[in-house]
């Protein structure tokens, strides 16, 4: 009997990536957090199976390619959700196959072919997949797509589990569809999952007086802090903290918006900080359709959407009483205090508020970030300076 070969899985950053920013400025597609995991844990959950990265450069090092040379090679798209259909259908594929949906390249099996340029098919067989998975090509589908996202996350990682007890103190509706990981802590909430599945995960708490409407994810470590007002469809990642009223809004994780406010519609990276009473607008007082920043067309471009907040890269904080215009982007290591309204598209390692913008001096960025992963336990390496220097370069055309 021939023996069955196995597979390496990769996760490739496609044009997409673009549009994406500034999430992806540190991290490759597949790290963006929509529903209740991340697109690569969607995928190694499925899969049964590692992952690795083709991403940019700077970014190789946190994120490393891994090439097999005894081992079928798979390139997965990894702006690209899976679902049933889509994972057998790249499961199918041979060397020298490929799997695309209207025109966009979802998978390449490269067999142990190293060299393979991604956008030059012409040696491959291609074939039209029938899977009609969930893309994420824009900022805003992260929260706008996020309740298919959690409702498909709840069904794969609770299938053919059984919650932990849930404390006789909540006031529960829906209970069928609350699944609580082991060592979290709620009491005296109300959680209502009539409107879509409520997932808590492992250590993670729920303070007394907090009301959570679904669809919702509070994954591992994180908090909801003493009479939290969540509206579904959200995401609070892991290790994060969430107070004040929050709809439809997915934090990736390690960020804090501890304190009254409100939040909406919206997209805060990892490293994150609100500041105390802070708000975001979600829709223009004109009922208008809301533009948003583009770094491809480097200009504001329609969203389509009547509700769209904030989205925040990594690293980015703001002070107290900060008031955020509908459609606000900021970048990577912002640093955003004072009264009044900022402009709605803060560059990266910008220092200041509506008043005016310095740059944010890295070395102080550095400073900050030390201390903020030092409360993490853990360690702002060599590895995370370069990524972020790289960013600061990069993005410097845009502080001018």
């Amino acid at each position: 009997m021939k023996p069955i070969k196995t597979m390496n899985y990769i996760l490739f950053d496609d044009k997409t990536r673009i549009n994406l920013l500034p999430l992806t400025f540190t991290r490759p597609v597949a790290d963006i957090r929509i529903g209740i995991l991340t697109i690569r844990e969607k995928w190694e959950k499925v899969l049964n199976a590692k992952t690795s990265s083709k991403t940019e450069e700077y970014l190789s090092k946190k994120y490393p390619l891994e090439f097999a040379i005894d081992a079928d090679n798979i390139w997965i798209n990894g702006s690209f959700c899976p679902n049933q259909k889509l994972v057998e259908e790249i499961k199918k594929l041979q060397p020298s196959q490929a799997l695309l949906y209207i025109n966009t390249l979802i998978a390449v099996n490269s067999g142990d072919n190293k060299i393979v340029d991604l956008n030059m098919l012409d040696s491959f067989d291609v074939f039209e997949s029938e899977a009609s998975a969930m893309r994420v090509e824009n900022v805003w589908d992260i929260f706008s797509k996020n309740e298919e996202a959690i409702q498909s996350d709840f069904t794969l990682i609770t299938s053919g589990r059984k919650s932990q007890a849930i404390s006789s103190t909540n006031q529960l509706i829906g209970k069928s569809t609350i699944f609580v990981e082991e060592g979290a802590k709620i009491e005296c909430a109300i959680l209502n999952a009539s409107t879509g599945p409520i997932y808590i995960g492992k250590d993670a708490e729920v303070m007394e007086g907090s009301i959570v409407r679904g669809p919702f994810a509070l994954c591992e470590h994180s908090t909801l802090k003493l009479g939290a007002k969540i509206y579904g469809p959200t995401t609070v990642g892991p290790h994060s903290k969430v107070g004040g009223e929050v709809n439809n809004s997915v934090i990736f994780g390690y960020s804090n918006k501890g304190h009254d406010g409100f939040l909406g519609n919206s997209v805060l990276g990892e490293w994150c900080n609100i500041g105390a009473d802070s708000n975001n607008s979600n829709l223009k007082n004109n009922y208008a359709q809301v533009k948003l920043w583009s770094y491809e067309k480097e200009k504001f471009v329609n969203t389509g959407l009547t509700f769209c907040g904030l989205i925040m890269g990594d690293h980015s904080k703001c002070g107290i009483n900060t008031m955020f215009n509908t459609g606000t982007v900021v970048g990577v290591n912002a640093n955003i205090f004072g009264s009044g309204f900022p402009r709605n598209f803060i560059p990266s390692f910008s220092w200041g508020g509506a008043a005016g913008f310095t740059t944010y001096k890295i070395t102080d960025a550095f400073e900050v970030a030390t201390r903020v992963f030092e409360r993490r336990g853990l360690v702002f390496d060599e590895t995370e300076q370069q990524i972020l220097t790289h960013v600061f370069q990069l993005t410097e055309k845009y502080r001018k």
